[in-house]
């Protein structure tokens, strides 16, 4: 796999990860992809629910593929303004509150203005503050406060700002000398990149795959239901292209491909996970397989939707997830490589 593919996934993540696309707030996100894709020369459409289908062409339109990644991400919603002109919220996916204090935001309007802010303790100045360090850092305590001069919850109201109102937490995106990736939202939008390489990889080189191939991006996957439906016609397998997981009793790190055999869903397909491994072996990949403790995909949620397919995941070591995550341009890499033998080009 040549290195101008990898560099490709790396600067398709970064402009992809600066758009906001919490879950539920997906569009800008979605025409992105949709644009990027048709840019290469392949067919691109919207579902309904506003994830993007692509066609990858191939030609066994009666035993297909479907990969799935997912652009929306974790964020939060307004729930409410307070008398002092500061915003209550609500998670969006698995966000977790600890982990937000300091943290720069936008929150954006139903009518279109977009206003800064960043999440904070109420009182959060350690030389005022009696029991900063004892303080709770919870969805109950944490609060948006606006880069604008309010003193009011009628100077909110002003401003258009409402319950319901989008928040999207700065990503933060950077890659160190060593190639190192680090940013928010590398779950997903890192595998959406790779899966934009692997197009590009594939219309480069003039590749018909012997299977039919399809794409679906989805836009719900963070609340559980992104891969529920809009799945083609003569289609008998998926896999989703998600992070690996990166922590304590995992193999996985960020150098490396992850190839999943099970996770809190249960077993993926067994067949689709040997496969998955003799791939990664044909092409001489970074791999490990590994059962995840905590985890759910998209595919999975196909197969609860009462599709008939078979099943796999695999992704990019992703360490922090669902905080300040890191990966590797290595981990990208490697997810090429197996994804390029599970397709057969």
């Amino acid at each position: 796999m040549d290195e101008k593919y990898i560099d490709f996934a790396v600067r398709k993540a970064e402009e992809l990860i600066n758009i906001d696309s919490p879950t539920g707030f997906t569009d800008k996100a979605a025409e992105y992809v949709k644009k990027e894709f048709e840019k290469l020369g392949f067919s691109a459409r919207y579902t309904t629910k506003g994830g993007v289908i692509v066609d990858l062409g191939g030609e066994d339109e009666d035993d297909g593929i479907i990969i799935m990644t997912h652009i929306d991400t974790i964020g939060a919603m307004v729930s409410g303004v307070k008398g002092n002109g500061r915003l209550s919220m609500s998670p969006l996916g698995g966000l977790h509150a600890p982990g937000l204090e300091g943290e720069n935001v936008k929150v954006y309007t139903r009518d279109g203005r977009v206003y800064s802010g960043t999440i904070q303790l109420p009182n959060p100045s350690v030389h005022v503050a009696d029991e900063f360090d004892k303080a709770e850092r919870s969805w109950k305590t944490l609060e948006c406060v606006l880069d604008e001069n309010v003193k009011t919850k009628q100077d909110v109201l002003d401003l258009g700002i409402c319950n319901g109102d989008i928040v999207a937490l700065d990503p933060k995106f950077t890659v160190t000398g060593s190639g190192y990736i680090k940013s928010r939202f590398l779950d997903d939008k890192l595998s959406v990149a790779i899966a934009l390489s692997m197009g590009k990889y594939i219309a480069e080189n003039g590749i018909t795959p012997k299977r039919k191939v399809w794409l679906h991006v989805t836009v719900y996957e963070e609340i559980g239901h992104g891969g529920s439906a809009s799945v083609p016609k003569g289609v008998t397998e998926g896999l989703s292209i998600d992070m690996g997981c990166v922590g304590d009793g995992i193999e996985c790190t960020e150098h490396q491909v992850s190839i999943c055999a099970k996770d809190a869903g249960g077993p993926y397909s067994y067949c689709v996970v040997s496969s998955l491994i003799e791939g990664a072996k044909k092409e001489g990949a970074d791999y490990c397989v590994d059962v995840y403790p905590h985890y759910g995909s998209d595919v999975e949620t196909t197969l609860r939707s009462g599709h008939d397919i078979k099943h796999g995941l695999i992704g990019p070591g992703v360490y922090a997830s669902h905080c300040y995550e890191r990966s590797h341009k290595d981990g990208v890499k490697n997810t090429l490589l197996v994804l390029k033998a599970y397709l057969g080009i």
